[in-house]
């Protein structure tokens, strides 16, 4: 190079030396103030941001905590609910189980209270039946006897011995027969 500078001629790869030194010392100032003014903003913006992030990271970790731990809350009650809701079931067929048992307590004294009036009044209606057949039998009786003796059988006392002994030997007739 010192030869090519000597000849006079300049390589154009090369810079002039007073250039290259006003470019170092510029470049010296430019580093000295971006050193001095910029880095610490710099600087001071990425702590910013670790930080930031860093406490976000944080905060995730405490959301993420917090929320497993509500996660654990619900499943718990979940479980809870399921096994409250299993117990109102059991219950609830426990009642109805003594509900239908009672029920059929009562439809079967209903029924026997029913079973027992028609009896009773079955046993009014015959002897109903049999007290006005006894009262159309004698009188019957009492007419046909009249018309074979030929007078009347009007007095009533008389009548009623009549119509209660010629029964009485109906019914003696009919319990020798059964």
């Amino acid at each position: 190079m010192v030869q090519l500078a000597a000849e006079g001629k300049e390589n154009p790869l090369v810079p002039p030396w007073p250039e290259l030194v006003i470019g170092l010392i510029a470049f010296v100032i430019v580093f000295g103030f971006l050193a001095k003014k910029l880095l610490p903003n710099i600087n001071k913006v990425l702590d910013e941001r670790r930080e930031a992030i860093e406490g976000g990271m944080e905060k995730a970790e405490a959301a993420q905590t917090e929320a497993q731990s509500v996660l654990e809350q619900y499943k718990a009650q979940l479980a809870e609910a399921r096994h409250e809701a299993a117990r109102l079931r059991q219950e609830a067929t426990e009642q109805g189980t003594a509900l239908i048992q009672e029920m059929r307590a009562e439809g079967q004294r209903q029924r026997e209270e029913i079973i027992a009036a028609g009896h009773a009044q079955i046993e009014a209606d015959r002897k109903a039946a049999a007290h006005s057949l006894r009262q159309d039998v004698g009188k019957l009786a009492t007419d046909l006897a009249g018309k074979l003796v030929g007078e009347s059988l009007e007095d009533h006392a008389r009548q009623s011995r009549t119509i209660d002994r010629f029964l009485g030997e109906l019914e003696e007739k009919a319990e020798a027969v059964r």
